[in-house]
Formats: structure tokens, C-alpha cells, sequence
């Protein structure tokens, strides 16, 4: 297996409480699944300072703030990727495809009938259990 890879990801809701998914494009690993907004850190950058790198690359957003929602490890058959994701609480601007990925808005219980990544199951586990609670934070 080769080395671990840090990856940011971040969950962003939108008024009807569906979340943002993007699809990975050709050339990629696994292309062809959805997955949450995010990509790899680079050499000595923060989680954080990734997700916010990132969500600016991919969509176009600036992110104002965000809390952990899950963190963990998942192995493929040559990877292991560390996975930090975000609830991402606060942004301005509209996210729109940057980098000519597929985006859409899905519902919680939907998102693993959309073809998301088998990596990302955790986050929806972890999405509905925040959910049942009521305590993801919407953009106003």
C-alpha cells in the first residue's frame, strides 16, 4: 500500500437542507463517483486551510468558517486516505463548477443512491445522526 493521503472535504447545506456533491472526472481515481467538495493537503497546510484552498479552487466560494464533523481513515486497495471533513458553517459566494465537475444538491438520504464514494459513508452516517439532532448549521 502506498502512503497515507490527507484529504479536506467539506458538507455544504443549502436552504432545503440537500448538501453539495461533485463528481470526479476522467483520469482520476474513481472517477465517475460523487464525492464532497475538497482534495489533498499540501505539504504542511491545515485541514482547514486545505478545505478553504480548495472549496475557493473547486467552487468559487470563500469559506468563513467550519467545524469537524468527522475524521477517520479509509483504505482502498492502494491508498489509505485520511479524511478530514467539515460541516462548513458560514461561506459567501454561490458555488459553481470550476474546474467543469458535475455538481448537485441532494438530500441526506440520498446521497449514497447518488453514487457517492464508498469512503465517504461515515459522513452520511455521521450527517444523520446530526440531522435526528437538528444541529447542522444552515446558510442564512
Amino acid at each position: 500500500m502506498n502512503a497515507q493521503i490527507e484529504v479536506a472535504a467539506g458538507v455544504i447545506e443549502d436552504a432545503a437542507g440537500r448538501v453539495l456533491i461533485a463528481q470526479r472526472q476522467p483520469g482520476k481515481h474513481a472517477a465517475g463517483f460523487w464525492e464532497f467538495p475538497g482534495g489533498k493537503l499540501q505539504p504542511g497546510e491545515l485541514p482547514v486551510e486545505a478545505l478553504r484552498r480548495e472549496l475557493h479552487e473547486e467552487l468559487g466560494i470563500e469559506l468563513g468558517s467550519a467545524r469537524t464533523l468527522i475524521d477517520y481513515q479509509h483504505d482502498y486497495p492502494d491508498r489509505r486516505v485520511h479524511l478530514h471533513i467539515f460541516c462548513v458553517t458560514a461561506y459567501t459566494g454561490e458555488p459553481r463548477s470550476r474546474e467543469r465537475q458535475a455538481l448537485k444538491w441532494v438530500a441526506v438520504d440520498d446521497l449514497l443512491a447518488a453514487g457517492l464514494l464508498p469512503a465517504d459513508a461515515p459522513v452520511v452516517d455521521a450527517l444523520r445522526v446530526n440531522k435526528s439532532a437538528d444541529r447542522i448549521p444552515r446558510r442564512r
